[in-house]
């Protein structure tokens, strides 16, 4: 099979998109695991939405930075990483990563993210526009997470854990319990 050679570019630039887009994740951890703020900047596009009100790195690591301080140490390990192309210029992806924070008091907590992420190719760098954090748990290293605990029962947290933070998730279980959900 023959392919003209400007298809064959396109093939090849939609795979190094991907490959970048999968090693800004990686890049990501490694910032954070080794506290880098530097590193972890250079990952955002420059006028990066922080909150509601403020913009740019500098926003962002006055952010992070109490953010880090929380746990003396990390480790987070990515893996299955969902990338969706929408243009040349933009992409959006899901990120699973397990994560080990280690709390001042030298306690081990374990856990598993979601990172929702929009990404943005400038000055030929794919960066991040925006990354968002959802949890499934997050447990002492010692103890097996529980139940599914519903976004009402987590007093305090902000946004939805998962698996209630996806859409599709409220929907399969509202249209199970409408059908009657194998109740007898």
């Amino acid at each position: 099979m023959t392919q003209n050679p400007e298809e064959l570019a396109q093939r090849i630039e939609r795979l190094e998109a991907r490959d970048e887009i999968r090693m800004l994740a990686h890049r990501y951890a490694l910032a954070v695991d080794t506290k880098n703020l530097d590193a972890l900047m250079s990952l955002f596009v420059e006028d990066v939405q922080v909150g509601k009100n403020a913009r740019g790195r500098d926003a962002l690591r006055q952010w992070y930075t109490p953010v880090l301080a929380k746990f003396r140490s990390s480790i987070h390990q990515v893996s299955n990483h969902i990338i969706e192309l929408k243009d040349a210029h933009n992409a959006s992806g899901v990120v699973y990563c397990r994560d080990e924070l280690e709390q001042d008091d030298g306690q081990w907590h374990v856990g598993v993210i979601q990172y929702w992420d929009d990404y943005q190719r400038q000055d030929g760098r794919w960066l991040f526009r925006r990354r968002k954090l959802h949890r499934w748990y997050l447990v002492d290293a010692l103890t097996r997470p529980g139940r599914h605990v519903t976004t009402d029962e987590r007093a305090g947290m902000p946004q939805p854990w998962l698996p209630d933070a996806w859409p599709s998730w409220g929907q399969f279980w509202e249209a199970w319990d409408t059908a009657g959900g194998g109740k007898a």
